[in-house]
């Protein structure tokens, strides 16, 4: 019996080899895209749960809302994670991460970067899942200076030498490192990325007892059937039991005083597997995902599967005339519903696996390419999934019955007398769903037009949006603390190059990453009205040299002795303050870290500028001078920059730098902040195009088919002296009515969407109602392109041909 399905299947294919080419075609590509879309889902989705106690390890987070500004921290103080731990039992283990950025390390006649460092407390490995290569996890860091390195890493440092018992110098902190032990690395699918795990010990900030500052990311790991939810409902009563106090100490405000001025603060908890895509904090060990993106890529996976199985239902029931005398035959024959119902889901499972096969050759050559639209490395995920195979099975099978299982009982239906006499009719059932599976094809493509068109704009009006700066022509020497006493000079060669307009020390960059800090002031003494501002390190260039304007008062100047106590506010802090463009004169206090308060005098306003992404509004930013050497922002002059980067690179090289040269646009950090908006554009885009052509060839195959049905009726016209404009007419206008249909669907609903997603931008563009015309257009001319060929093709035809008997 298997065998003669497989002969009649294989039978029909040849016999109806158009139709069943642009099935395959249709269905592979829907596969291969649903197959794309899935591993960056399930990659997405599968962030830190590779620890064993994910479902018990939370994060703890500070929020809060200060003078009308909101703070949502993702790093807190240093004695949370030994208090909380003693205030409640349903706290099994407290451990912390204080990530050190980039420091120097040394091994022998040898300096390196290293880019991922971090202090860890000692239990770290024991909360977290990072099998050690070498070393006991329960004493590699209960040591002081002692580290935990990545196996790469010990391959930089070490080549193939043994690193266990090597010993690193930290050269900027002058203390020495000892490897303990060695992990594999830390897996792709982690919030965090660290090559060197040191010894929290070894970090004097982490004994400290100042619940004022903060840079620990602390982790709970919870006892088994602790609620999370019922755990931070108690947390609240630290905020007045260990922040009160020093609060009233440094500020000299209650906590009582601060909450009734309308501020607040708090602790949350965050589970671990929530951090990836569910997180909006600021001060994040990295870059995270964001779980819209994830519902909107599940959605489109699902409607391309869909379309291309709506095309399969389509062209088989269209083409159900063809059958209906072998069904009638069979039925006859003694052939029963239920092994025609069998015969018509082979003939789908066969189409299936020729268009699995060919969908996984797509997936094989585009892989890559949606590796770096998306940025993620999907390649070796699949490799290593075991699963795999089973489940392009299973997924083969239920595309296949889901695509063909609605053909199969439709076919078998037919009445064999009905049939059998030649009266067979689609009827107006089948022929209403064949138009109602068409408009929801439509429906999909012209909504992800319309998405696609609005990220684009948004994106466009991003790129021209005047930001209060100029990043045009702006080199970024990263980390010129590497010339060590040599900076000064290597700034007086590149100042005396007339390519060079000027040149600013600071680590402080208003796109891309920059130094991260929240400095608490409150003005002329007023400790009741206490603010929480970005401070930015500024030398006497740095606003010229990025272009930004004073508005009031004036910049930091050599002229001025004073100016070691000048500040700078920008113009939303000015305001803030109820000061205005009067602020200058007045004054601003800060509680330094020794307990201390540092009073300085407001010497200029600069005009806002964005030094967050457009997604957060402008908040308030005081300057002040400090002697940064983290960088070096050069503002150039020249059509050649290459040939300006040599020489900078020479004089670099010539003055003996431990590191090699190395430099970034800041048009190029801007541009990287919206990565992700960027590339979910691109992918909507190719998706769009995507769906819109698998659409199009079934609206091809059901032209080819209305054609055929009406060749007589076309004949028949072109006898009495119908035109060619008017057959073509004849067979479009009812294509044609039906995308108009599903645009007065989509576009509503297209419209609700972009705009919610418009809503996570501070800055954003207002939706234009001559968009949706352009989208209209669109969809009809695609429409007419792809029927107006076969309409042209039918109504050229010869009459006597078509009206010639059977």
């Amino acid at each position: 019996m298997l065998k003669n399905y497989l002969k009649i299947a294989w039978r029909n294919l040849l016999r109806n080899i158009s139709f069943s080419l642009i099935n395959i075609f249709g269905l592979a590509i829907g596969i291969a895209t649903c197959l794309l879309i899935m591993l960056f889902v399930q990659h997405e989705l599968s962030y830190d749960r590779f620890n064993e106690k994910a479902d018990r390890i939370v994060r703890i987070t500070f929020h809060g809302k200060m003078n009308g500004g909101e703070i949502k921290e993702a790093n807190v103080m240093p004695p949370v994670a030994e208090t909380f731990k003693k205030d409640f039992p349903e706290i099994q283990a407290a451990t912390r991460v204080h990530s050190l950025g980039t420091p120097r390390i040394t091994y022998g006649d040898k300096t390196f970067k290293e880019d991922a460092f971090a202090f860890v407390d000692a239990n770290f490995f024991d909360v977290f899942t990072l099998p050690l290569l070498k070393g006991d996890a329960k004493t590699v860091l209960t040591q002081p200076n002692t580290a935990v390195i990545a196996a790469e890493v010990a391959r930089k440092y070490f080549g193939n030498e043994n690193p266990m018992g090597k010993v690193l110098q930290l050269k900027d902190q002058k203390a020495a490192l000892t490897v303990t032990g060695v992990i594999d690395q830390v897996p792709a699918n982690s919030h965090f990325h660290f090559g060197v795990f040191a010894s929290m010990t070894s970090l004097p900030a982490a004994k400290e007892q100042n619940w004022m500052i903060s840079g620990f990311y602390t982790y709970f790991l919870l006892k088994e059937g602790t609620d999370y939810k019922k755990l931070e409902a108690k947390l609240q009563q630290e905020v007045d039991k260990y922040i009160g106090p020093q609060l009233q100490k440094s500020m000299g405000v209650t906590m009582s005083q601060f909450r009734q001025n309308g501020n607040n603060l708090g602790f949350y908890l965050q589970p671990l597997t929530d951090i990836h895509l569910h997180s909006d904090l600021t001060g994040d060990m990295e870059p995270h995902g964001d779980i819209q993106y994830v519902y909107i890529f599940s959605a489109v996976a699902v409607f391309m599967l869909l379309i291309a199985c709506i095309n399969f239902m389509n062209l088989s029931t269209a083409g159900a005339s063809k059958r209906a005398k072998e069904v009638g035959i069979r039925k006859v024959m003694g052939s029963v519903k239920k092994q025609l119902i069998t015969q018509f889901l082979f003939e789908s499972l066969l189409l299936t696996a020729m268009a699995l096969l060919l969908a996984l050759g797509f997936v094989y050559f585009l892989l890559p390419v949606f590796n770096n639209l998306a940025g993620q490395d999907l390649t070796s995920q699949l490799k290593a999934n075991v699963l795999t195979i089973p489940a392009l099975i299973l997924f083969g099978l239920f595309t296949g019955v889901l695509a063909g299982s609605y053909p199969a009982f439709f076919l078998s239906s037919f009445n064999p007398i009905t049939v059998l006499k030649g009266r067979f009719l689609s009827g107006k059932r089948s022929t209403g769903l064949r138009s109602s599976l068409v408009v929801f094809q439509f429906f999909i493509s012209i909504g992800l037009i319309i998405g696609t068109l609005i990220v684009y704009k948004q994106l466009s009006y991003i790129q021209h949006k005047k930001l209060g700066y100029n990043k045009d022509q702006v080199i970024v020497v990263e980390e010129a603390y590497w010339l060590g006493n040599n900076q000064n000079a290597f700034k007086q060669q590149l100042l005396q190059d007339p390519r060079v307009i000027s040149i600013s020390s600071s680590g402080y960059l208003p796109a891309g990453n920059s130094y991260g800090n929240k400095y608490m002031v409150y003005p002329d003494a007023s400790t009741t009205h206490l603010m929480q501002t970005i401070k930015y390190d500024a030398d006497y260039n740095y606003i010229p040299t990025l272009g930004m304007q004073i508005a009031a008062g004036r910049n930091f100047s050599k002229d001025f002795g004073a100016d070691s106590t000048g500040i700078i506010l920008n113009e939303t802090a000015a305001k803030a303050f109820g000061w205005g463009e009067k602020a200058i004169g007045h004054s601003i206090s800060h509680s330094e870290n020794d307990g201390k308060t540092k009073t300085y005098q407001v010497i200029g306003i600069v005009k806002d500028f964005h030094f967050k992404s457009l997604h957060e509004l402008i908040t308030p930013l005081v300057m002040i001078m400090g002697n940064d050497n983290g960088n070096l922002i050069v503002k150039a002059k020249t059509k050649d920059i290459g040939a300006l980067l040599q020489t900078m690179k020479k004089h670099w090289t010539d003055l003996n730098a431990e590191s090699a040269f190395s430099y970034s646009f800041l048009d190029d950090r801007f541009n990287n902040t919206y990565k992700s908006e960027q590339n979910i554009g691109n992918i909507l885009g190719i998706f769009a195009g995507l769906t819109i052509f698998v659409a199009c060839l079934g609206l091809f195959g059901l032209t080819i088919f209305t054609a055929e049905q009406r060749t007589k009726e076309i004949g028949i016209r072109k006898v009495l002296g119908a035109n060619i404009a008017s057959l073509i007419a004849l067979i479009s206008k009812d294509f044609l009515k039906l995308v108009f249909i599903a645009f007065l669907i989509a576009a509503p609903i297209a419209w609700f969407a972009m705009n919610k997603w418009l809503q996570s931008f501070a800055y954003r563009i207002e939706i234009s109602w001559w968009l949706f015309i352009v989208v209209a257009v669109v969809a009809t001319v695609i429409a007419l392109f792809t029927v107006g060929f076969q309409a042209v093709k039918a109504a050229l035809a010869n009459p006597v041909k078509s009206l010639r008997s059977e």
